[in-house]
């Protein structure tokens, strides 16, 4: 148990000794696809907040171009400071990070140029016109990307294709030179978008001369200087003290090592990149207090650099994995800044909303309107189907919210493509309450950051008892369904014992159940070879299966407490005292006809009006993680 005495509602840093939490704009760390959130800050209520900060100064992204790759993680079990062995599980993508990824690369390159021609054309609209865009990549994708912003930005905006080259160890090739850096494509939005020339300070009055290739000279106080041509057949002096603090303007090569594994910066996330690079983009194409934006955020660097350098940002990414590193890295940001006494912005995490039902399930977009929609409706039903299939559910018709039935039990089963919104939940829970259903499963591969556990309360409140199920990738395995290997397991969840002494309240935690499977224990050890290892989970304990060189299997588990589990916690000590407010149209935009005698005129904007959706906001200023 970690007990630490907290004041009632105390604000996580001592704001008179320390760093500001600077008011007005909140950096928004946005979890999902992130086609539907350019969508939803271009068309949404958020846009008119962001342009009245400027707009979207700079957008980096560095997009999945490795068509090798998915969204496997390696993560660390054991910790090695306390004599433990330390041994590496693959986490595997969940169901929608996997449907995107195929969506990215299922039909090679040409999948890699639809997916990111849509995102870039969203990114222009969204971009500030004094905006800039840094778009990452390598040989693989190279070629498409830069003929994708041609078209998109134009090319009388193309700035520059910077090359970031890394140290290495060198290989002998047979057949090409080692390669050894990645492109970056840097357009402009137009003429006037900013750029701040980027000095990198010389190492040594030693380097200075031999790259100038100066003779230094002294004056009669002993202090150096060169001569260096001013035009016009004219020199003038400078002092080399002054020179080497200036520095050099840096060019389009920049040469950058990558992180180790034991770098002091390192999230432990594949894709990370250095901060000195996106510092040096930062530096380069925004100043302070403007908007940065990355929709590839993988572990949060874009934002934990924009952050220390008094930018405003955006974040999004598709992979839970990544919003959680990137909460933990910009909470310690925050912790570091305030500590040096410098101001620091709050942060929210958001989910997205409703969105169109056939972005992931490969709807052939040459078809009419009318075949789309009954593709569609085909495709759900079919997936429908499978789901009550592996659940051992029966199915029938006439509700608008249920879809089957399991014992005394109705069933809602999410889209295939979405995590299951409040929203979804809320209109099973009306239905059931209209129709005196009082046992209701809602089945999904995600469910939204913060749905649970107060919708299971709120649903008891009402007499439900409302089970909340993950359903596992086996659904998929026709062999898997007809042995009965499909098991549907509940939500995790914690459970907590407050302790009140004298006004002072410390939370102690005392459980935490998880269901998360991975891997078959039986099919990894009739499959692994002797001498082989693997890490399978079950039930939410990890497990190490061992074949030695005889054949004899050894299990052991690695996750010897329930608190191995836990990550990241926070605790809100007056969770109703923010309500959830969200802006919603008030009326339609209006077109005004054109007749012939009058100039075209833009659609009116939307109106929009504050309404409270029933909920509290979850305040984690009270909160803490772990480290390694």
């Amino acid at each position: 148990r970690s007990e630490k005495e907290v004041k009632l509602q105390q604000a996580l840093f001592d704001v008179d000794i320390r760093g500001r939490q600077l008011k007005g704009w909140t950096n928004e760390l946005i979890w999902g696809d992130n086609k539907l959130i350019l969508s939803s800050l271009k068309n949404g209520p958020l846009r008119q907040e962001i342009q009245e900060q400027g707009g979207i100064k700079l957008i980096y992204i560095d997009p999945p171009f490795d068509v090798g790759a998915d969204f496997s993680m390696n993560i660390e079990i054991g910790d090695p400071s306390k004599g433990g062995q330390v041994e590496e599980f693959t986490k595997r993508p969940n169901v929608l990070e996997e449907l995107a990824y195929r969506d990215t690369w299922g039909k090679g390159a040409d999948s890699f140029i639809a997916m990111i021609y849509e995102r870039l054309s969203l990114m222009h609209d969204l971009l500030a016109e004094d905006g800039s865009i840094y778009v990452h990549c390598d040989w693989r994708v190279n070629s498409y990307i830069r003929l994708a912003l041609d078209e998109i930005f134009g090319k009388d905006n193309f700035s520059n294709e910077i090359a970031w080259h890394y140290s290495g160890w060198n290989k002998q090739l047979n057949t090409s030179f080692e390669k050894r850096h990645d492109s970056i494509f840097f357009y402009r939005k137009s003429a006037e978008s900013v750029f701040n020339s980027y000095f990198e300070p010389w190492t040594s009055k030693e380097e200075y001369i031999k790259a100038r290739k100066q003779k230094i000279n002294k004056d009669e106080n002993g202090r150096e200087y060169v001569l260096s041509d001013a035009g016009g057949g004219k020199r003038i002096k400078r002092y080399l003290d002054e020179v080497m603090q200036q520095g050099v303007v840096v060019d389009d090569v920049w040469d950058i090592d990558k992180l180790n594994n034991s770098a002091i910066e390192g999230a432990g996330y594949p894709t990370q990149k250095p901060e000195i690079l996106l510092e040096r983009i930062i530096k380069a194409s925004s100043n302070d207090g403007d908007i940065v934006a990355d929709f590839f955020a993988g572990s949060g660097t874009t934002l934990s650099v924009a952050e220390k350098l008094g930018r405003k940002w955006i974040g999004s990414d598709l992979g839970k994995f990544s919003i959680h590193t990137t909460r933990k890295r910009m909470i310690g940001v925050q912790r570091e800044l305030a500590k040096a006494g410098k101001d620091f912005r709050a942060f929210e995490i958001l989910n997205l909303g409703k969105y169109e039902r056939q972005l992931f399930v490969g709807i052939n977009p040459n078809l009419r309107e009318d075949d789309k929609q009954k593709q569609i409706a085909q495709k759900e039903k079919d997936f429908i189907a499978l789901v009550l299939s592996a659940y051992k559910a029966e199915s029938f018709d006439g509700f608008k919210t249920f879809h089957g039935k399991k014992n005394s039990r109705l069933v809602a089963i999410g889209p295939i493509n979405l995590p299951v919104s409040r929203l979804f939940v809320d209109a099973v829970i009306t239905e059931a309450v209209e129709k005196q259903i009082t046992k209701v499963d809602v089945l999904a591969f995600e469910f939204e950051m913060g749905l649970f556990p107060n919708i299971q309360e709120e649903a008891k409140d009402k007499g439900i008892d409302l089970a909340l199920k993950y359903i596992p990738r086996d659904v998929f395995d026709k062999r898997a369904i007809e042995k009965n290997q499909v098991v549907f397991h509940d939500v995790s969840y914690i459970e907590v014992k407050p302790i009140v002494k004298k006004g002072m309240v410390a939370v102690e935690l005392t459980d935490f159940s998880v269901f998360y499977n991975q891997d078959s224990i039986k099919e990894v050890e009739e499959s692994l070879k002797a001498g082989g290892k693997k890490l399978v989970v079950e039930n939410g304990q990890i497990i190490k299966i061992s074949k030695d060189k005889d054949g004899i299997v050894v299990r052991e588990t690695l996750t010897k407490k329930w608190t191995d589990w836990i990550d990241y916690w926070a605790v809100d000590f007056n969770f109703e005292s923010k309500k959830e407010v969200v802006r919603v149209p008030k009326k339609e935009a209006t077109q005004i006809k054109l007749d012939g005698s009058t100039n075209p005129t833009q659609a009116n904007l939307l109106e929009y009006e504050e309404v409270w959706t029933g909920d509290y906001v979850f305040e984690n200023e009270w909160q803490d993680f772990r480290t390694k």
